[in-house]
């Protein structure tokens, strides 16, 4: 805590505790206003303004010290200064006076509050920054909550300084008003229950919830604009309708099924969309036979001789091809339809909130349906470089019909898909040149950890050309050349074949959500129920982001089809709270949570932890001693903020991380847990072992020291 704030701290509690040793809350007590009424009367008719403004300045300090004695501070008003100077008083000096409080509370408090526990608050942040006003005003009208520490907790969240005072105002308007009005009869009144009767709390309790029940009717009127001009049917085909076999498709489909919904699944490819049929599954099988020739040419220090390796490419794409026909199944109409799934397989359109247009061999029906969730996933983006029409070019999408080795093979961006596609082709016996624009590849990572997988791209033999911005494609005598600038040069590299491998783009056009008029950008527009502008039209997956993972396709599928299913009933907002994330690459690279860069970005303090593979038992003896364990704690303690594994199996270790964030679990708990001998997964257990180490409590291990020697003499 800075000094401002300490001293600002100790004023606080010392003017606080003055108040009551020298016992000036008595004169806050009903009896003495009551005593005092036809001498404070005649102060007031002597001097108005002297009376009004000292009288003033006593409410503020005592609601700013949040000393009892507001009710009585506020009969007063009213008994002193009438009903309309009383009111005035009263709901200003209140305001003022919360106010006060709440500023404090915010420059004292909130800073430590919001970085120590700020994870736990990040849903009640995002509640307050949306509807805090609402929320605010309920809880100023309602007298059963103590206004002191309204004020003091809503001085520890992210609402607005200036949404607090006049939403404030406002509630002490009306709360003042009986409570002014009382006060004009205080000769009346012989106790605070005369006035706080429980009636008038009842009262205060059904306008407090005004404020909610006026959120709820804002939320039908806007149902209602966003539906004006359609015609809801009278009755519906389907509960629910999925535009999209892909992850999220298939999810939200299996998920409306399982509640016994009535859904249609409409695919206009192939089911199981871009991961299995272009994406996850087929550069995986790709990766692991380009695995299998990388260590069969370098095995001979091991004792294993395979002479003239030789790689079948057209036999290499025929296995990736198999895997997919092995995996099929899973995602197959088939078993969808098993499951109690509708599956269409054409072209859809929605053209109403309730309709869904579906085309089929050349012929068009029309269904109805309560709710859509649009899961029309993403396909790799394609700059429009000059030239590059005139070239054959490979994209994820294409690359899986190639059935010849590029001997010279240049690959465009080195995010995660370039990066794992340029090591398959080399390690297949392509000569690869990787090309990326900044100057360095897997941007979104750690410097260390790009600069490993580099490492190990460079020593495959990959030209690794980063700071080299693509301009346009070139063909001079035959050959295909890109032409790339560095430096503020231009430098020409010849290719055989060019893959793009630049990211990816929703795909959000061409299913009639531009002419019903869902918000869109590059994703389509969602808030944290999935929800697009239209209440029962939502969407999941790569077309909304912002991760585009296949386990985050699924992960908001639950909440996307949930949301959709029982709506108003009960809504769940998407939890990105721990999402893990792989590059298949060897070494692989996996992380979870906050990575260290992340953390610089947002000032989060963090303390770091490494441990190097290359000590482990089992990599050394796999021959696969290469890479190391990151992990970043809070200062001082083992809860895990985030994780980064640069090695074997990273995004199998990584698995223990996950479920220890999810949990709350921390690096004790994982020290303290056995871990089979040899296993790579002991590296979570050595990095657990480091941080204790650098934790360890030096002063009680000196008097343990101290004691051993006593036992020693």
């Amino acid at each position: 805590m800075s000094l401002k704030k300490l001293l600002l701290l100790l004023v606080i509690i010392a003017l606080f505790i003055s108040a009551f040793v020298f016992d000036l809350t008595q004169y806050l007590s009903l009896d003495v206003l009551k005593e005092k009424q036809q001498q404070l009367n005649s102060l007031f008719a002597e001097n108005p303004v002297s009376t009004f403004a000292i009288y003033f300045a006593i409410y503020v300090i005592s609601t700013a010290l949040s000393l009892p004695g507001a009710t009585v501070l506020t009969l007063g008003a009213g008994a002193i200064f009438g009903f309309g100077w009383g009111l005035l008083l009263a709901s200003f000096a209140a305001s003022v006076g919360a106010f006060l409080s709440f500023l404090s509370a915010r420059f004292i408090l909130r800073d430590w509050v919001q970085a120590k526990f700020g994870e736990r608050l990040d849903a009640i942040n995002r509640g307050i920054e949306r509807d805090g006003a609402f929320y605010l005003l309920s809880l100023r009208l309602v007298p059963l909550f103590p206004f002191f520490v309204i004020n003091l907790v809503m001085g520890l969240t992210p609402i607005k300084a200036w949404t607090y005072y006049w939403v404030s105002q406002v509630g002490m308007l009306l709360g003042a008003a009986v409570y002014i009005n009382a006060g004009t009869q205080l000769a009346q009144i012989n106790s605070l229950g005369d006035v706080v009767s429980a009636d008038l709390i009842g009262a205060f309790v059904l306008l407090g919830i005004m404020p909610i029940i006026a959120k709820f009717i804002l939320s039908i009127v806007k149902r209602r604009k966003a539906f004006k001009g359609y015609q809801k049917p009278k009755s519906f085909d389907n509960n629910m309708v999925v535009i999209g076999a892909g992850s999220a498709g298939l999810v939200s489909a299996y998920i409306a099924a399982a509640v016994k919904a009535k859904v249609t699944l409409i695919e206009r490819d192939k089911m199981g969309g871009d991961c299995l049929n272009t994406g996850c599954v087929p550069s995986k099988a790709l990766l692991h036979v380009a695995n299998v020739a990388h260590q069969a040419r370098h095995s001979e220090h091991l004792g294993v001789k395979a002479d003239n390796v030789q790689v079948d490419f057209k036999q290499v794409m025929q296995q990736v091809q198999d895997v997919i026909g092995k995996i099929e199944p899973h995602d197959s109409v088939e078993r969808y339809e098993q499951l109690g799934v509708n599956v269409e397989l054409g072209e859809a359109r929605i053209v109403s909130p309730w309709e869904v247009e579906i085309t089929q061999n050349g012929e068009t029906k029309t269904i109805t349906t309560r709710a859509i969730v649009v899961a029309t996933g993403a396909r790799p983006l394609v700059p429009e470089f000059e030239g590059l029409g005139n070239i054959d070019y490979l994209t994820s999408d294409n690359l899986w019909s190639l059935q010849e080795l590029p001997e010279r093979l240049v690959v465009l961006g080195g995010g995660p898909i370039g990066c794992e596609l340029s090591q398959a082709f080399q390690r297949l016996g392509s000569q690869v040149t990787l090309v990326e624009m900044a100057d360095r590849i897997l941007g979104p990572e750690d410097q260390d950890s790009a600069e490993l997988l580099a490492k190990q791209l460079q020593n495959d033999g990959i030209d690794l050309k980063t700071g080299h911005k693509a301009k346009r494609f070139e063909q001079h005598n035959g050959e295909s050349l890109l032409v790339a600038e560095h430096d503020g040069k231009e430098q020409q590299i010849p290719f055989d074949r060019v893959l793009i491998a630049l990211g990816r783009q929703a795909n959000v056009s061409g299913f009639g959500l531009e002419e019903l008029g869902v918000e869109t950008d590059r994703t389509i527009n969602t808030n944290e129920l999935l929800q697009t502008n239209y209440p029962n039209i939502y969407a999941c997956g790569d077309v909304v982001g912002p991760y585009q993972f296949t386990h985050v396709a699924s992960h908001q599928a639950w909440y996307a089809a949930v949301n959709a299913l029982f709506d108003p009933l009960k809504t769940f907002r998407v939890d990105y709270s721990v999402i893990p994330w792989v590059t298949y690459t060897s070494p692989q690279v996996a992380n979870v949570g906050l990575t260290e860069q992340q953390a610089q970005q947002k000032n989060k303090e963090y303390e770091v932890t490494t441990y190097d593979i290359g000590e482990l038992d089992r990599a050394i003896a796999d021959d696969n001693a290469y890479g190391r364990v990151k992990v970043l704690t809070v200062p001082g303690k083992d809860k895990i903020l985030g994780v980064n594994i640069v090695g074997p199996s990273a995004g199998e270790l990584l698995a223990e991380y996950v479920l220890a964030m999810k949990h709350g679990i921390g690096l004790n708990k994982i020290l303290g847990t056995i871990h089979s001998y040899p296993t790579l997964a002991e590296a979570n257990k050595y990095v657990a072992g480091e941080w204790k180490r650098a934790n360890a409590p030096q002063s009680l291990l000196n008097w343990v020291e101290k004691f051993h020697r006593w036992r020693r003499s």
